[in-house]
């Protein structure tokens, strides 16, 4: 091996030992509004069915686990749920969203989301983190591949989540809703999102994430934070104390008494690792 090759190698291992860290935050994309979403007609009182991922989510998340983290039981899926989800996933791709209340739009998004993340992960498995899925030597992950299209879009995970979720609705709140398949990552809700239950269940989602070790902990004085909160920093007030404001919205009383008095530096972290049991 020449040197030249050498020094590339080298190059091409560091760069997937920075990603693999977690702290890969010049991977991250940037907000790109896709305009052509940006629309809703509010005066639709039709309402979007999302029964079939509702029955995938009760057949197969485990949520009564010991340490807090919902597991999916990617191993158990039948092939009848399979296809269903395949079903599910079609029924979305006809629908126009931009058609309904941007509320209805908010859970149809969510749930895509979701849904094509279980899917992906479906078809891959066994693997042991969804980096790894059209990952390479960076494992940067599949989140670019386009996946489904929606009335005759292509579209991405990147492309839901970083085009039309964040710039559209502006909310920190869609972290906590759109699951990437890891530990790392907020929960996968055990309820499918709908116009009507998407407030609650972000709050919630919020507030079981804070409050879990993997979110925010303080220990011997050292507060360890999700990594989503260093990759999205601009989305949760772009400072330490627009974070802290953050926290302290869903911080239970213990928690919050931790943060009101932390001084130090935030130590960043993130588990890729699969998220089943």
């Amino acid at each position: 091996m020449s040197g030249k090759q050498l020094i590339s190698t080298i190059t091409l291992l560091l760069l997937a030992l920075v990603v693999t860290s977690g702290q890969a935050k010049l991977f991250v994309p940037d907000l790109e509004p896709w305009d052509i979403w940006a629309v809703s007609d509010e005066n639709n009182t039709d309402r979007i069915d999302h029964s079939e991922w509702q029955s995938i989510l009760d057949t197969y998340l485990l949520s009564d686990t010991a340490d807090g983290i919902n597991r999916f039981r990617y191993a158990a899926v039948s092939e009848t749920h399979r296809r269903r989800l395949q079903d599910y996933l079609d029924g979305l791709a006809r629908i126009d969203p931009r058609i309904y209340p941007l509320a209805e739009q908010r859970a149809y998004w969510i749930n895509l989301y979701n849904a094509l993340t279980i899917q992906l992960v479906l078809a891959h498995y066994p693997v042991k983190s969804i980096r790894k899925i059209f990952g390479g030597i960076l494992a940067s992950g599949p989140w670019d591949e386009k996946l489904i299209e929606v009335t005759g879009i292509p579209l991405s995970l990147n492309d839901i989540e970083h085009r039309i979720l964040r710039p559209i609705w502006r909310d920190p709140r869609i972290h906590y809703a759109v699951n990437c398949a890891s530990l790392g990552c907020p929960n996968l809700a055990t309820r499918a999102f709908t116009a009507a239950n998407s407030e609650h269940l972000l709050d919630a989602g919020a507030r079981a994430y804070i409050n879990h070790p993997r979110g925010v902990s303080i220990h011997k004085d050292r507060l360890t934070a999700s990594s989503i909160y260093d990759w999205y920093d601009t989305d949760f007030g772009d400072s330490m104390e627009g974070l802290r404001q953050h926290w302290l919205l869903y911080a239970t009383p213990e928690l919050k008494k931790q943060l009101g008095d932390y001084q130090g530096k935030i130590r960043y972290d993130y588990d890729w690792k699969l998220n089943r049991p």
